[in-house]
C-alpha cells in the first residue's frame, strides 16, 4: 500500500494555474540599424515586422513542464510504500528471584535425584536451572542477600547469563545474617525502574529477618503499593530454633499483602513443586509490539522528470546536429 507522507503538497499542482493570472514575462532587446537592410531582407526572404513576438512552446514541451511539475509535487508529497504490519513479541514480565545466601544454608538435608545429599543452595540451584526455558518470555533478575542485599543480575532476557551468576553464587559471600525486608526494598527499587506493568518476585529463605532496616511486612505493603506480587518459599526446617527458626506467620504476612502465596519446601521435590505452582498462577506473558516498515519513494517521481528533461534536450540537440550537417552537405 502507498501512502502519502505530507499530503498538503498536492495543493501546489495548482500554482501553474495562478501563474496565468501574472502578465507575460517581456525582454526587450537592442537591435542595429544598418544602411544595407533591403538588401538582407531580400536575400533572406523574410517579411520583416514590427511590434512584439510572443514565444509560445509546442505541444511536446508543454506535455513535459506538466508531467514534470507534476513529478516534482508528487516528490514532495512524499510517496511511501507501506509494508504488511510485522509483529513482534516481547518479555511480558519481571521476575525477580532473591536468594539467601546466609551461613544456615549450608545445611545438607536435602537429595538430588541421583540420591547424593547436597546443601540447601546447591538444591535451590538445581531447581532454579531450568527456570529460564520455563520462563522464556520473562526477564529474570537475580538478589541474594546475607548481611544486606546485592544484586547479581539486573533484568535481562538472556536467561543463560542469568543462570551463570546463580551459578557464581556462594553461601556467606553477603553475609551469615538475613536481611529480609532489605532484600524486598532493594527489589522494589530496581521494579521502579523498569518499565513492566507486571512485576513479581520470588524469595527463597531458610530463616527469619536478622537485621533489616525495613521491617519485611512494611517493605510488602510498599511493594503491593507498586503491584508487586511476592511469592515466599521457606526452605528451612520450620523445628529449627534461635536465628535460624523460620518466621513462617511474616513470610505468610508478606505474600498475603501483596497478593501472592507462601510455600513450604522441606525437601527437593516440595521446592520443585513450589514452582510449578508459582508457574501457574503467574502464566507465562508476552507484550506484543506491532509495526509497518515504511520504504520512501520519493526518488521515482524525480528519477522520471530527471529522465524525461535528458531524452528531451537529447534529442532537441540530435536533430539540431542533423540539421547542422544537412546544412554543411548542401
Amino acid at each position: 500500500m502507498i501512502e502519502l507522507a505530507h499530503p498538503w503538497a498536492l495543493a501546489l499542482l495548482a500554482l501553474p494555474l495562478l501563474m496565468r493570472l501574472l502578465p507575460p514575462y517581456k525582454e526587450s532587446r537592442d537591435s542595429i540599424r544598418v544602411p544595407f537592410f533591403d538588401k538582407l531582407v531580400e536575400l533572406s526572404e523574410q517579411r520583416p515586422e514590427t511590434g512584439a513576438m510572443v514565444l509560445r512552446r509546442d505541444r511536446a514541451q508543454q506535455f513535459l513542464v506538466n508531467l514534470m511539475w507534476l513529478c516534482l509535487v508528487l516528490a514532495a508529497a512524499k510517496p511511501e510504500w507501506i509494508a504488511p504490519p510485522i509483529e513482534q513479541q516481547k518479555s511480558g514480565r519481571d521476575l525477580m528471584i532473591a536468594v539467601d545466601l546466609s551461613g544456615s544454608m549450608e545445611a545438607t538435608d536435602f537429595t538430588l535425584p541421583d540420591g547424593s545429599n547436597v546443601d540447601r543452595l546447591e538444591a535451590v540451584k538445581h531447581v532454579l536451572d531450568k527456570l529460564g526455558d520455563q520462563r522464556s518470555s520473562d526477564r529474570l533478575g537475580l538478589i541474594v542477600f546475607g548481611n544486606a542485599p546485592y544484586l547479581q543480575s539486573p533484568f535481562t532476557d538472556d536467561h543463560q547469563v542469568w543462570a551463570q551468576l546463580l551459578a557464581e553464587t556462594e553461601i556467606g559471600m553477603a553475609g551469615q545474617s538475613t536481611a529480609f525486608g532489605d532484600a524486598i526494598g532493594l527489589a522494589i527499587k530496581l521494579f521502579m525502574e523498569s518499565d513492566s506493568d507486571n512485576r513479581v518476585l520470588i524469595i527463597l529463605t531458610d530463616g527469619n529477618d536478622t537485621g533489616s532496616m525495613v521491617p519485611p511486612v512494611d517493605a510488602a505493603r510498599v511493594a503491593a503499593s507498586q503491584d508487586i506480587r511476592i511469592y515466599t518459599v521457606a526452605i528451612g526446617d520450620p523445628a529449627s530454633v534461635g536465628e535460624e527458626a523460620l518466621d513462617i506467620d511474616t513470610l505468610q504476612r508478606v505474600s498475603e499483602l501483596t497478593g501472592g502465596r507462601y510455600f513450604q519446601a522441606l525437601d527437593r521435590e516440595q521446592l520443585a513443586q513450589a514452582y510449578l505452582e508459582i508457574g501457574e498462577l503467574e502464566p507465562e506473558l508476552y507484550e506484543t509490539i506491532s509495526f509497518r516498515p515504511r520504504q520512501s519513494l520519493h526518488w521515482v517521481p524525480v528519477s522520471v522528470a530527471l529522465s524525461l528533461y535528458l531524452i528531451y534536450h537529447s534529442v532537441g540537440a540530435w536533430q539540431t546536429w542533423r540539421r547542422l550537417r544537412a546544412a554543411n552537405a548542401a
